[in-house]
């Protein structure tokens, strides 16, 4: 660990968490330089929902380097990006009767958020961006104005402006009031309140803290950006491609998104790719050339993404995704019930354990990590573990990280008596 000690920028975080050098990785297993397996409850927070080095995709990449595919196009026109292209639409916009223009931009989630960002206030000729609290939704300026979290906001160095936070549905018990108080203040001409670009938020915060908004909530948020002439942005980048056992965490609720935000899952191996899904009408308003990006064009994650689509030609994955997450749940309801104030919430594979404590929190995953397990802390001061396996992690995998968290919490929260 020296020369990362050394040379490596004291801005690291994951490595403080996880103090070893890993050297190899397969499914839902990391192995370090002493040999040391770990199973990977983390998956690069959300990026490997195919597991490490997944196979279909390994050979597909293989075969591409080989046949001397494109690897780097910026916006050009390649067949794997046409392939990509192709296979997103049959797969999953057609089956759901969804029209939307694919916009490639930077290579992460924070990219896909800045361009939407932006083209909602082209879109609509206003400023003024409503998001959530206890929301997160990227690092660079625009995307961490809409990020709640003051740590990460706080190394901004410049006011973060034309955006304000109002009360997620989940935030102090505020339920469907919150969202009645702001309608109200919209509609009060002296209230202060002017119409925004857009909202924006996540149907699960998963960074915030696991936390999930009702259909019903979410319903009223998309009526009220309508009433507005607001756009509505679902920012899919950690809770999409498949992690709660559909491909969009909002199948089947009637939301019909101005503009969706992915990332993460999306480049399937790890590879980077980010895209937003835009409505027609509002994709008109983007002249050419006006936001690009240098890794927009990134082939190996066309060919990985392109695999990854494969896993929703079909019903199996996401069944077992749904099966697995009510097992999931059903096992950290018993853990919750054993401690006092402790409860449990999730959807399909993004479930979460709810210390109410972040010393605690940071405890069990330490814990967890000397047990070889990886979790990472979440929510409002690290105090909710986050699960969000591999949906590919082998069953013996998954029991046994499951029985490691139940130790490690054990022996904790022992030790805190």
């Amino acid at each position: 660990m020296e020369i990362f000690e050394q040379w490596e920028s004291e801005i690291r975080g994951y490595s403080r968490a996880y103090p070893t050098v890993f050297a190899s990785a397969s499914n839902a297993r990391q192995v370090d330089e002493q040999g040391k397996s770990y199973i990977d409850f983390f998956a690069g927070a959300g990026v490997l929902n195919f597991g490490h080095n997944n196979p279909r995709m390994k050979q597909a990449l293989i075969d591409f380097i080989q046949a001397d595919g494109v690897a780097h196009s910026l916006d050009m026109s390649t067949t794997v990006k046409r392939e990509f292209i192709s296979a997103f639409a049959e797969t999953i916009l057609k089956p759901r009767q969804m029209n939307y223009k694919m916009q490639f931009m930077g290579p992460t989630g924070t990219n896909s958020v800045e361009a939407a960002l932006k083209l909602a206030r082209r879109v609509t000729g206003r400023h003024h961006v409503v998001a959530f609290s206890q929301g997160f939704h990227g690092m660079t300026l625009g995307a961490l104005a809409c990020t709640a979290n003051q740590y990460f906001r706080n190394a901004a160095g410049v006011p973060l402006n034309n955006v304000s936070h109002a009360p997620f549905e989940t935030n102090l018990g505020c339920g469907s009031g919150c969202m009645k108080t702001l309608r109200e203040g919209f509609e009060n001409s002296s209230s202060g309140f002017e119409p925004p670009a857009a909202f924006i938020v996540e149907t699960i915060q998963a960074e915030g803290g696991v936390n999930i908004a009702s259909e019903a909530w979410l319903m009223e948020l998309q009526q009220l950006a309508k009433d507005l002439g607001s756009l509505l942005i679902i920012d899919e980048i950690q809770v999409g491609c498949g992690r709660t056992g559909s491909y969009f965490s909002f199948d089947k609720t009637g939301l019909d998104p101005d503009i969706i935000c992915l990332a993460k899952g999306i480049g399937g191996f790890g590879t980077p790719l980010a895209m937003n899904l835009v409505k027609p009408e509002h994709d008109a308003h983007w002249q050419p050339g006006e936001h690009t990006g240098t890794f927009r064009g990134q082939g190996f994650s066309f060919v990985a993404g392109r695999e990854a689509l494969r896993y929703f030609e079909d019903n199996a994955l996401m069944d077992l995704t749904t099966e697995r997450g009510l097992m999931i749940a059903g096992r950290l309801a018993e853990i919750a019930a054993r401690y006092p104030n402790f409860s449990s919430r999730g959807k399909g594979m993004i479930q979460a354990l709810d210390t109410k404590d972040g010393d605690a929190a940071k405890a069990i995953a330490k814990t967890c990590f000397e047990s070889g397990l990886l979790v990472g802390p979440c929510g409002v001061g690290g105090q909710v573990i986050k699960l969000i396996p591999p949906l590919t992690i082998p069953d013996d995998d998954l029991e046994e990280g499951l029985q490691t968290l139940e130790r490690s919490v054990a022996t904790v929260m022992e030790g805190r008596a």
